[in-house]
């Protein structure tokens, strides 16, 4: 150990490492993890010891990509609700998305608003992306030296006028600004034109819905955003990919050396078009809710790297905005406490392990926004952690969630893997549903 002051030992038979899973017990002094030490190794005098027995000890998630909408409707979420949803989820880390908030996170002024209301709500560590819009190219690189963690774009309408898409000519205007100066852009990747060309057929059907979102619009606006990058050696993501019929060009664009990363999510890789039933328009997102058979290979994207994160894109709205019309209602699935079960529950029936989960859901999305602290049980990260049952079993009831609005296509849903605690640099701050006061700090980027 280091000899700074150990005050917590926390010790599980089963602890997930960069090294793989075993027996541990992970030292604790000051917020910070001082060492993984073996399983049998004695307490400091003086320090705390935890015991989880055989549940499982896992670096806290950290989920990337969430709307908040705080402040301006927070009637459909809020730094509140949503930070207790995230820390009885096992997230100890978000990133809240620039939109659907008043004002959006598209200048300085509008993110120290943003950082204001946050500040004494956040029971999880928060930080914040920037947006970047057709009038505020100026503004980009003010909002990154105040420490954005890069800039989100629409390529598609956004559903919100006050963030409006980028056409090809604003990109790659917005693209160059932020390779300049080493940024990341991540992008909601759908084609406007293919989807004007869609089928518009309003109405309880999916399978209309379905039709109006097609795979052509995401392959189109990734093999452009591809196209963009390569020529201005920009770093981008991929947001929310539903359509696997785009991983071949992005994993060819990834062996060609271009800066390319991509997430999916709980609703693609658990959820399946097959199984929505007409006017559940709780399943609506966009991109949408495709067939099993394109799930499978998502999946495969999985496994081989071609996907590097899974976050949940926690998009929640009141419940009267999920009318039963899919053409009218609000899109958005609201996972954010489900999204660890919901994908453990598909992950081990599939062969993969806890140790793909954490890769997946923990250390890539730190990596992806630059949180060196976070993502791992190693010495000299934050002490984040979550214990998981991971054999324990329950039944998603709406009216147990933190969520502000209680909607979720995971109703009724029996999933795999129990959060017992969640702990933030070193406090717990959950403990079996029973959450602690909000201690969440605000993150900036690393400089």
């Amino acid at each position: 150990m280091s000899g700074v002051d150990v005050n917590l030992v926390l010790r599980s038979t089963r602890v997930v490492t960069p090294e793989g899973t075993r027996p541990a017990a992970v030292a604790v002094a000051g917020g910070t993890i001082d060492a993984v030490l073996p399983y049998d190794a004695d307490v400091p005098a003086g320090a705390r010891l935890e015991d989880f027995g055989d549940d499982v000890l896992l670096p806290g998630l950290v989920d990337t990509h969430v709307h908040v909408n705080d402040p301006g409707r927070t009637e459909w979420e809020g730094f509140w609700t949503a930070t207790r949803a995230a820390a009885a989820g096992g997230i100890t880390t978000l990133l809240d998305m620039p939109l659907n908030s008043l004002p959006p996170t598209t200048t300085v002024d509008h993110l120290r608003t943003k950082q204001q209301v946050a500040a004494p709500k956040a029971h999880v560590d928060t930080g914040f992306w920037g947006g970047a819009i057709p009038s505020n190219v100026k503004d980009l690189r003010p909002l990154y030296e105040a420490g954005v963690f890069g800039f989100k774009c629409f390529l598609s309408p956004s559903g919100v006028e006050e963030f409006p898409e980028l056409d090809q000519e604003q990109l790659a205007r917005s693209m160059a600004e932020i390779a300049g100066f080493g940024g990341l852009l991540i992008v909601h990747a759908e084609d406007p034109h293919h989807l004007a060309d869609a089928p518009q057929r309003p109405g309880p059907a999916y399978a209309d819905f379905l039709a109006s979102r097609p795979r052509d619009a995401e392959n189109t606006a990734i093999e452009g955003l591809i196209a963009h990058a390569r020529r201005l050696n920009a770093r981008i993501h991929v947001l929310h990919l539903s359509s696997s019929d785009a991983l071949p060009l992005i994993a060819a664009a990834k062996r060609e050396g271009v800066r390319v990363t991509v997430e999916s999510c709980p609703h693609f890789l658990t959820l399946t078009a097959e199984e929505v039933p007409d006017g559940a328009t709780e399943f609506k997102c966009c991109p949408p809710i495709r067939e099993a058979a394109n799930q499978d290979t998502l999946w495969a994207g999985l496994a081989d790297g071609t996907i590097d994160c899974i976050v949940s894109d926690h998009s929640p709205c009141t419940t009267d905005l999920k009318t039963p019309d899919f053409a009218s209602a609000w899109g958005g699935i609201s996972s954010l406490q489900l999204g660890l079960p919901a994908i453990w529950t598909e992950a081990r029936r599939r062969g993969h392990s806890l140790d793909d989960v954490v890769r997946w859901m923990s250390t890539a999305p730190a990596e992806l926004a630059g949180l060196t602290r976070k993502g791992a049980i190693e010495a000299g990260r934050d002490a984040d952690f979550a214990v998981l049952a991971p054999e324990a079993t329950f039944t998603v009831d709406p009216a147990e969630l933190f969520h502000r609005n209680q909607v979720t296509a995971y109703a009724g849903k029996t999933l795999h893997g129990v959060v017992r605690s969640s702990w933030l640099r070193g406090a717990r701050i959950v403990s079996d549903g029973n959450l602690a006061e909000p201690t969440g700090r605000l993150l900036e980027r690393d400089r």
